[in-house]
C-alpha cells in the first residue's frame, strides 16, 4: 500500500514527532498488523494439504 497524503508534525527543533495519515489508510494498516499477528501466532502450527482440508470441510458439511 502506498502512503498518500501523509503529513508530519514538526517540533520547534525541526524534528518529526508525529505523522498524520488519512483514516482509511490507518484502518488498512491496523488490519495488516492484525493479519501479521495472526500469522506469527500460528507459525508453529502443523500444516495440512489442500486435499485434506477439502475432505475435512466436506465432512463438516461446509463444502460440497
Amino acid at each position: 500500500m502506498a502512503m498518500t497524503n501523509v503529513e508530519y508534525v514538526i517540533s520547534e527543533e525541526g524534528k518529526k514527532k508525529a505523522v498524520l495519515i488519512p483514516w482509511d489508510e490507518y484502518q488498512e494498516l491496523i488490519e495488516d498488523l492484525h493479519d501479521l499477528r495472526i500469522i506469527a501466532e500460528r507459525k508453529e502450527e502443523e500444516t495440512i494439504s489442500l486435499d485434506d482440508l477439502k475432505k475435512r470441510l466436506k465432512k463438516d458439511g461446509l463444502l460440497n
